[in-house]
């Protein structure tokens, strides 16, 4: 009866075990707009901290209504700050993990102050190719799909990309693969 009872927990165990590890990994985020979805492949080969650490903070629904409040034209969109003036954060910094990889349109790279190591939760997506960033901050992403509506992100007055009522992040989800596009 003993050994019986203990071949089904095991049976069960193994069971879920394999289920488990044949479960598809969240390697994307869908970051909606309001002019649309924005698919993010996760780098976990250039930063695996900052894909681990960003990945939790959309789980947490951090992310969420929260405004991109530096937005540069031909240059980044910046966002990420629960304050919403470029100083918050979720307060844990994160290490660096800078790359060879370049800064192209659509690359998701952390926001830092001074300091290297300085990353928290703030963010920014290339509108161009930004050389003079590359092995300077850490890229955790790049657009996939839907560029076009970052494009369409509201753009800032002035050097500093200040913006006046400006667009918000509705949504981030992690997805496991890239959604079919569906017809309108």
């Amino acid at each position: 009866m003993l050994m019986s009872k203990l071949r089904n927990i095991l049976v069960l165990l193994l069971t879920f075990l394999i289920y488990v590890g044949q479960m598809p990994a969240n390697d994307f985020i869908n970051m909606k707009l309001k002019t649309g979805d924005v698919l993010i492949k996760l780098r976990k080969d250039l930063a695996p901290n900052h894909v681990k650490r960003i990945s939790q903070l959309v789980k947490d629904g951090f992310y969420d209504g929260l405004k991109f409040h530096r937005v540069i034209p031909d240059f980044m969109a910046q966002g990420g700050d629960p304050l919403g003036n470029g100083t918050g954060g979720s307060g844990q910094n994160i290490d660096a993990e800078f790359s060879a990889e370049k800064h192209i349109r659509g690359t998701v790279s952390m926001a830092r102050a001074q300091d290297p190591n300085s990353a928290d939760s703030q963010f920014f997506i290339c509108f161009t190719d930004a050389s003079w960033l590359d092995g300077q901050y850490t890229i955790w992403g790049q657009v996939v799909e839907g560029m076009e509506h970052v494009d369409k992100i509201k753009k800032g007055d002035g050097s500093n990309g200040e913006v006046s009522n400006p667009d918000q992040i509705i949504s981030m989800k992690l997805v496991s693969k890239k959604p079919k596009k569906t017809k309108k």
